[in-house]
């Protein structure tokens, strides 16, 4: 039994590594050609205790983990390169549901219709699809909106 019950195992653990190797290879497959770019938030900049919107965010009970990130960009324009960035004022988590925070700009005001939400905001909902919206706070107003977006109808 003993020769028979280690060929059993080692069968057994082949058929599963077989599978785990089917399925990564699957999901590469499958994947969406722009998500295989990750953003490295550990170079994030570090939250500032004393910033007003981090406050208003902790005391509506959100977790502020990371602080402005800049996401470079490289764009090909007819064959010209060009450079450009984003930038995320924060992220905040909140029940476990990490959100992309955007604050308030006196000289980039958001006009709040469905398009001019979308024109300013659907980027970074784009840009990490694994957060559940993107937080705007407005500090003057003392709101925070919660802005997701869904697909179809």
């Amino acid at each position: 039994m003993g020769d028979y019950g280690d060929w059993l195992v080692m069968i057994v653990a082949g058929a599963l590594l077989v599978y785990w190797l089917y399925r990564l290879f699957y999901r590469w497959l499958h994947e969406p050609p722009g998500l295989n770019t990750k953003l490295l938030l550990s170079e994030a900049e570090d939250v500032m205790e004393d910033d007003v919107n981090v406050q208003l965010l902790e005391k509506a009970g959100y977790e502020v983990t990371h602080g402005k990130y800049r996401v470079p960009l490289t764009i090909d324009l007819d064959g010209t390169t060009l450079h450009s960035r984003l930038f995320i004022d924060l992220i905040a988590e909140k029940d476990g549901k990490y959100y992309i925070v955007k604050t308030a700009r006196e000289r980039m005001p958001i006009d709040w219709t469905g398009s001019g939400v979308r024109d300013r905001l659907l980027v970074y909902a784009l840009l990490m699809p694994r957060c559940e919206g993107v937080l705007f706070v407005d500090h003057k107003e003392s709101v925070i909106r919660t802005i997701t977006f869904k697909f179809g109808s």
